[in-house]
């Protein structure tokens, strides 16, 4: 377990994944600059020490490979991790009662003793300010040249529904308006937006807690996409093995984790909204000004002498392009148990991760394809995916350039294409209106009499996999020596 951003710093300095960068930098777009080309050129995690005009360092990209983020869940490889839901979500009633209590057994065993855990007080109220509690002293982002100031790019922000009180957090990003006013960008399909349309509807203040600079477990758990009623700290719990804890806050009846390096305790008043936007968002391009609800700050509490963590998003390949990975790779399980036809997924980067989602799946019957595609269409945030293509088994489809040969050569465009519409991902700009869509659909998998295909279908040229392995030494000698 690692219990906080730093104890994870000091794990990629050993690593050699982390540069200090001493030489001043301004927070208003150069740390940016910096941050983007380091990411895009494969290289490590940075923490700035010396920004100007502020005391507290950057740390940023701490996230921003695959390697970075085995090692913040303290696992050798993410699979390991899916390796570990695989393991709870795999039992089969059909098997038999004992074997069913068994692996239900195994789930209890997996979540006992990981619920977030109440404590007195944690490093997050060393210093405690309320009159005098102000955003200004913390080298907050401006990210890109055309954003509207600074954003608060990577806060965990915690509430709790009016009824049930079922805690959520979330990552959404915060507009500074002033010291002690932000934007609070919750989309309409994200939970956080839920709890404020009934804190709306019944007409009371809605009290919202964010951490900044949370353990990583906590920052995992936070974007991981759960159902609504699955408390994000309680999989953090799960993926560190232990029990997150949690402290409350000094001004409202909320839990932050107690490790955390700065907390903003507040309200957003039922109905009041700002225009936020422009920013530079995760799709390459800026999402526009629109009305969102606005945060008051009561009180401020932080770490003597904090880390202030944070992301930036944009063109692709960035730091929450390997976060879309590792969530695509450790929720593959759960997608499975539902469809067992499908072998593996791919969210390219460049898809931005709701444009594209590749499927390759085991063919049983006419039409299965288009029953993955329908299937993906009504699955939590994968709804949202634009375009589906799915191919067969054999078909590795995180190699790109293998699907596209595929898809060219085994599509009849008017047969293999189908278009539907549906709910879009808050970002999309290009349809018509907000929020709704069309999807397109590709089936590129062998076509089979069933579906009206009387030809004979060709073979790929493929070698057999036995010579691969048997010619691989040599293959691998003979590359070493060119």
């Amino acid at each position: 377990m690692i219990k906080d951003l730093r104890e994870y710093i000091v794990i990629l300095e050993r690593e050699k994944e982390l540069l200090r960068v001493k030489q001043e930098i301004d927070c208003n777009l150069e740390i940016t600059e910096i941050a983007d080309r380091t990411v895009k050129a494969g290289g490590p995690a940075l923490l700035f020490e010396n920004v100007r005009g502020h005391n507290y360092p950057v740390l940023i990209n701490a996230f921003s490979s695959l390697k970075r983020i085995a090692l913040a869940a303290g696992v050798n490889d993410i699979n390991d991790i899916t390796g570990r839901i695989e393991g709870i979500v795999n039992f089969a009633p059909s098997e038999g009662i004992i074997n069913t209590l068994a692996s239900l057994a195994s789930l209890a065993n997996e979540l006992r003793g990981v619920s977030p855990k109440i404590i007195r007080t944690g490093s997050c109220k060393e210093e405690i300010h309320t009159k005098d509690a102000s955003l200004d002293k913390f080298p907050i982002l401006k990210c890109w040249p055309l954003d509207r100031g600074k954003f608060i790019t990577f806060p965990l922000v915690f509430t709790k529904d009016p009824e049930s009180e079922i805690r959520n957090c979330g990552v959404y990003r915060m507009q500074v308006y002033d010291e002690r006013t932000t934007g609070m960008h919750w989309h309409i399909h994200h939970q956080g937006a839920a709890h404020y349309i009934k804190y709306k509807a019944l007409n009371r203040k809605m009290e919202v807690a964010v951490a900044i600079g949370a353990p990583p477990a906590a920052i995992l758990a936070a974007v991981a996409p759960l159902p609504d009623d699955f408390y994000e700290m309680l999989f953090a719990g799960f993926l560190q093995k232990k029990s997150i804890e949690m402290v409350k806050c000094e001004t409202i009846d909320l839990e932050v984790p107690a490790e955390s390096e700065i907390v903003l305790e507040g309200y957003v008043n039922p109905g009041e909204e700002r225009v936020e936007g422009p920013f530079g968002d995760h799709t390459g391009f800026y999402s526009l000004e629109e009305q969102y609800p606005v945060f008051h700050i009561t009180c401020i509490t932080h770490r003597k002498n904090p880390l202030y963590h944070s992301i930036i998003v944009g063109r692709p390949p960035t730091e929450d392009c390997y976060i879309g990975k590792t969530v695509e790779r450790i929720f593959l399980p759960l997608i499975r148990k539902q469809h067992p036809e499908i072998i593996d997924i791919n969210m390219p980067f460049e898809g931005v991760f709701h444009n594209l989602m590749i499927v390759s799946i085991k063919k049983a019957y006419p039409g299965h394809a288009r029953k993955t595609m329908n299937a993906i269409w009504s699955l939590g945030q994968a709804m949202f995916s634009k375009v589906v293509i799915v191919v067969d088994d054999w078909v590795n489809v995180h190699d790109i350039s293998e699907v596209a040969w595929v898809v060219m050569n085994y599509i009849d465009p008017q047969r293999d294409i189908q278009f539907m519409m549906g709910p879009v991902e808050t970002l999309e700009h290009a349809t018509n209106i907000p929020y709704y869509g069309s999807k397109m659909g590709i089936d590129a998998t062998k076509k089979i009499p069933g579906e009206g295909f009387h030809r004979k279908w060709p073979e790929p040229i493929l070698m057999e996999p036995t010579v691969k392995e048997k010619l691989a030494p040599l293959w691998e000698m003979l590359v070493k020596n060119f």
